[in-house]
């Protein structure tokens, strides 16, 4: 069923909202065995409760005096020297290899704290002090089901994600990228914008959300990124969130198109792109996921062996996906499914059919047996 074709869309209701205080689940002894063999885990100098220990902050608002929801934090001296020291050798970890001898012209600019996200993230701003050049990354709280996001990410898509966990502490890296609320509002009607390659890149991006179940894609948690070419521009979108990896009820919330947010970009589609060209683009984004999974087959393996065990998501949420998904489909093997993890493998299962198929049966045993 190709729901992004249908007109309807248009007028249907917003999926409902994202819970907005998600809980966060603890990473289990499984889970850290895995980030352990795959280099994640990391020791790290500052933990993130070290930086809930600031005495002030000040609200953060954008040129147009808006709140961002981020607040500039402030520490005392005796803090503020032991936090500039351990976060400059987080960023050498995390950017340099852990080497530290470039750390004499690096320092931290500033250290902003959102209370409004589900992780409560702190973003740090390193510069260069001899070119005045900054680089950003951000520490939360370790969650297991934005865990399995990042590294969903990491193995199923184009991009390599950096990040690393310390018991409750995780960093991760910047992604650089023009907001996608931000490009919709100013560059979506560019004189330059390819909007028929734009649109194609929002149904694959739909599809790639929906085939690993990572929710709540609204405008604000991807980014836009524009590469120049010889025949004008091409547009990548990233996910810059993952805090609703696997862990929502309905189905829709795994649908971008389904967002008010994202309201201007399914016009665009279905002004740009006919039924035909849509279901293409959906089958390109399938047969890469699938030669993505299969590349990593040992990796995702060990990753889903974990995650169908993990207690990710609340009892009544699980009923309500396997429930929509089962009628979605038309496929009763869905309301077996007993854990969140156990849902996505056979979401994947169900989406990536024809194309492991195409593959030969020891290689696609794997993860789906």
């Amino acid at each position: 069923m190709n729901l992004l074709y249908d007109k309807n869309i248009l007028h249907s209701k917003e999926p409902g909202k994202p819970s907005r205080r998600k809980q966060l689940y603890n990473v289990n002894k499984e889970l850290r065995d895995y980030l352990i063999r795959w280099g994640r885990e990391v020791a790290l100098p500052v933990a993130y409760n070290d930086l809930l220990l600031f005495r002030f902050s000040i609200p953060l608002l954008d040129k147009n005096g808006n709140d961002t929801h981020w607040e500039r934090v402030s520490y005392d001296m005796r803090e503020w020297e032991y936090l500039r020291e351990g976060l400059v050798k987080i960023y050498a970890i995390l950017k340099i290899e852990g080497n530290y001898v470039y750390n004499d012209h690096l320092d931290v600019a500033s250290i902003d704290y959102c209370p409004f996200g589900n992780s409560r993230p702190f973003r740090i701003r390193i510069i260069n002090k001899f070119n005045d050049n900054c680089d950003h990354y951000y520490i939360k709280q370790a969650d297991a089901s934005r865990i399995y996001g990042l590294e969903l990410e990491h193995i199923l898509s184009s991009n390599r994600v950096l990040f690393f966990t310390n018991y409750n502490t995780l960093v991760e890296q910047h992604i650089p990228g023009i907001p996608g609320d931000i490009f919709i509002q100013r560059e979506l009607d560019g004189e330059h914008t390819n909007k028929v390659r734009f649109a194609k890149e929002f149904v694959k991006f739909n599809e790639h959300c929906f085939i690993r179940l990572l929710g709540d894609m609204r405008s604000y948690n991807f980014v836009v990124n524009v590469t120049p070419d010889i025949e004008g521009y091409h547009y990548k979108i990233q996910a810059i969130d993952f805090d609703q990896q696997s862990y929502e009820g309905r189905k829709n919330m795994y649908l971008p198109q389904f967002f008010k947010d994202n309201y201007e970009l399914v016009k665009l589609c279905l002004s740009y792109l006919n039924k035909e060209s849509i279901e293409q683009y959906q089958a390109e984004e399938r047969t890469l996921m699938t030669f993505r999974l299969v590349s990593s087959k040992l990796r995702m393996q060990a990753l889903m062996n974990i995650m169908v065990k993990d207690d990710i998501a609340p009892p009544e949420k699980i009923n309500q996906l396997k429930t929509e998904l089962a009628e979605f489909y038309n496929q009763p093997r869905f309301l077996k499914c007993k854990t969140m993890g156990d849902v996505l493998k056979l979401q994947m299962k169900q989406k990536l059919i024809k194309n492991l198929q195409q593959i030969p049966k020891d290689k696609r045993h794997f993860v789906f047996r």
